[in-house]
């Protein structure tokens, strides 16, 4: 075994070792709670799980899920369905966070797939795109989140590109009206056409480059999904270079399969360690499901971002 691969091994036994040791812990413990340094160190960076990536270990509650994941050293989370969830809910989360000092990450605010919507200047259209702002500072309000995802829909076969990218650019200027006051941030999320979503405007980090600078607002950002970048166009760390002035936001999972790091083709802890360098104290959500069922799986999506965070 050369040294490389021994390296490895061992930073991976180790992870291996240190997360079995704590949930032995906290098993004989009510979920959330901890005894002496029973957590586990913090990641280096804000990686952000989501509900229902923890439910083997921490069960079905939500609340218990935030516990879970703060005890295994993640100060961050992410909620696509936050905007859904009754009031009461969103505070309670909310109050959990900020006992056990994590970030909000990003929920949705409007991500119509099928819907020709931010490509149109039609009045109605924009009454919708402004009403679905206007609910997300609310949300945000209340679960002290800075940011929010924003899709701008598909595009339209039957009009020039110019024109679809200039409306686009006008919905999003008056967007940040309502957003900008607030200090709310909408990201926009380009997303793979060949694997899960053809059809949609927004694909590649470039064009979102563009948009953004055209827009010219702190509260119009890039979200860069990991996953969707490797499908669209590949060239990861120079796109992040070169868009780094507008990119507010990381997504992650591997290809293929949008499964956790180390499970596909993207060399994440290269790429982890090149997002540290550049300073970045945003959130890197945990966008992708599990590899493998049950608790086993809970582990191994763990272990793998304590892998990729040992740079």
């Amino acid at each position: 075994m050369n040294r490389r691969k021994f390296l490895t091994s061992s930073i991976a036994a180790g992870a291996s070792m240190a997360f079995m040791v704590h949930s032995a812990s906290a098993a004989r413990l009510p979920a959330g709670k901890t005894e002496g340094k029973s957590a586990m160190k913090k990641f280096k960076l804000n990686y952000a799980p989501h509900f229902g990536m923890f439910r083997h270990h921490a069960g079905k509650d939500l609340i218990d899920q935030l516990k879970f994941a703060a005890d295994q050293g993640f100060v961050a989370w992410e909620d696509n369905a936050m905007a859904g969830r009754p009031t009461e809910l969103q505070e309670k989360i909310a109050r959990e966070m900020n006992r056990l000092g994590m970030t909000m990450g990003v929920f949705v605010a409007s991500a119509h797939f099928g819907d020709k919507n931010f490509v149109h200047k039609d009045p109605e259209i924009r009454r919708g795109i402004l009403g679905e702002m206007k609910r997300a500072v609310e949300v945000a309000g209340r679960v002290n989140a800075k940011w929010c995802t924003v899709v701008p829909g598909a595009y339209d076969n039957k009009m020039e590109w110019g024109y679809q990218t200039a409306n686009v650019i006008e919905n999003l200027k008056a967007c940040c009206e309502i957003l900008e006051p607030a200090g709310l941030v909408m990201v926009l999320e380009p997303l793979n056409p060949w694997r899960d979503h053809p059809g949609l405007f927004l694909t590649k980090i470039p064009q979102a480059y563009e948009i953004c600078r055209a827009v010219n607002s702190p509260s119009c950002k890039i979200l860069d999904d990991l996953y969707h970048q490797q499908i669209t166009e590949g060239n990861l760390i120079p796109n992040i270079d070169l868009a780094w002035s507008e990119i507010a936001y990381f997504q992650m999972g591997d290809n293929p399969g949008r499964k956790e790091p180390t499970t596909g083709e993207i060399n994440y802890r290269n790429i982890f360690r090149h997002i540290h360098s550049k300073g970045f104290d945003g959130i890197l959500g945990m966008e992708h499901g599990n590899s493998k069922p049950g608790k086993e799986g809970e582990r191994a999506v763990i272990q793998a971002y304590r892998e990729c965070d040992a740079f």
